[in-house]
């Protein structure tokens, strides 16, 4: 019986395993049949297997197979589409890690021009500084020689301050 209603019943498997699995299916109908005489012998109530029962059995195990079987399925999709995107995800490291690389040889450059810049303008300031020093230097000595023109310049004023009036009383004398 099971061998009729499962022939045609696709089951991933090969043509021996599905075999043997009809095979267990008559099996196991042999062995609920000794049960229910046991059943019979231990407690004296009668049951029984009827051929409806069988069918009901085969028929729950093709519904089994096919929830459990679409399941598995999905699972198998969900796998593939896991992996899909992880050989994506290993291809655009690939690629990142290669760019990755040449900025790093770009920074690398970058960094040893703008140290060589660092370093030629740390120079060009300490340059400017003894340039600095040496303009301050000629400054204070300028700004001496103005304070002392200034000073001298001063007394030469108070001089010819004390001197005017001998100076105005000598012209008008003349003339």
């Amino acid at each position: 019986v099971a061998q009729h209603f499962l022939v045609s019943y696709h089951i991933e498997c090969t043509d021996e395993v599905k075999q043997s699995v009809i095979n267990t299916m008559g099996t196991f109908q042999d062995i609920v049949a000794e049960k229910c005489v046991e059943y019979f012998e231990r407690y004296r109530r009668q049951t029984f297997v009827t051929p409806k029962s069988y069918l009901s059995f085969i028929g729950g195990y093709k519904a089994i197979y096919k929830e459990k079987f679409a399941n598995v399925g999905s699972l198998s999709e969900r796998m593939r589409t896991g992996l899909a995107k992880l050989m994506e995800a290993e291809v655009s490291v690939n690629q990142l890690s290669k760019e990755l690389a040449m900025k790093e040889k770009d920074l690398a450059v970058a960094s040893k021009k703008a140290d060589e810049v660092l370093l030629e303008v740390t120079m060009k300031a300490q340059a400017a500084e003894k340039v600095k020093m040496q303009v301050q230097k000629v400054k204070d000595k300028a700004q001496a020689i103005v304070d002392d023109i200034a000073i001298d310049k001063a007394a030469a004023e108070e001089k010819l301050e004390a001197a005017r009036p001998a100076l105005e009383e000598a012209e008008a004398a003349l003339q």
